[in-house]
């Protein structure tokens, strides 16, 4: 199946973003916006991986990078620039047709979660390795927006993850509206997996996308 891969700048205040969108030649079911960590870019590994199974399964796939990555900075834009990134990234790709789910990994799906938390409209959400606290201080916990979700929401993490234990994320999401939480066993927060457990990091993209691909389906079927 041909994939199409188109390149935007997409302006932010006095600043612009990276970002492309991969698809095939038919109309999308879902468009999925993606975003990396905060120690990642455009090229992020799982989003590239993303970028290349999602579209022949029905979606297109938009990818973007954060002001400072764009601007070849380390640090991380202070939060309302981060906040006003996603929403501008959103305003951009928003389908005339067809559903529109935004997500990304670790930092990127927790500003995609404060927006969602904060009324822009979107279809669903897809977090990926969500921070949940920093892995020095699992007492400064960052949960409190996510009660405001009404969207459905799945989180995709994995067992040895240390920003985030499976039973911190379950009770997270039992305690949302509409949200699950998918345990990748094995996986750390780079979703690298120990040698001994005879998976590779490949096989844990694929676990994320398979779920998120079944997860998607399900919402697309309960909205008929």
């Amino acid at each position: 199946m041909k994939l199409n891969e188109e390149k935007f700048t997409i302006p932010v205040g006095n600043k612009t973003v990276s970002s492309i969108r991969t698809s095939t030649d038919k109309d999308p079911a879902f468009t999925f916006v993606y975003a990396p960590g905060a120690g990642s870019n455009i090229n992020d590994p799982f989003g590239e991986y993303l970028s290349s199974h999602l579209p022949t399964v029905g979606a297109s796939l938009v990818r973007f990078q954060f002001p400072y990555m764009d601007a070849g900075r380390r640090g991380p834009d202070r939060p309302a620039l981060l906040e006003e990134t996603w929403r501008q990234i959103i305003n951009s790709f928003r389908p005339k047709e067809g559903k529109l789910v935004i997500g990304g990994r670790s930092m990127g799906g927790r500003i995609a979660s404060q927006v969602v938390a904060q009324g822009i409209q979107v279809d669903a959400l897809a977090l990926f390795a969500y921070p949940l606290h920093p892995p020095s201080n699992r007492s400064a916990i960052r949960d409190e927006h996510l009660k405001d979700i009404i969207v459905p929401t799945i989180f995709c993490s994995g067992s040895r993850d240390n920003f985030a234990t499976p039973k911190e994320l379950t009770g997270v999401s039992n305690s949302m509206t509409d949200a699950k939480f998918h345990e990748l066993d094995g996986a750390d927060h780079g979703f690298s997996v120990l040698k001994r457990s005879g998976r590779t990091r490949e096989d844990v993209w694929k676990e994320a996308l398979d779920i998120t691909v079944v997860w998607m389906k399900d919402i697309l079927v309960s909205a008929c």
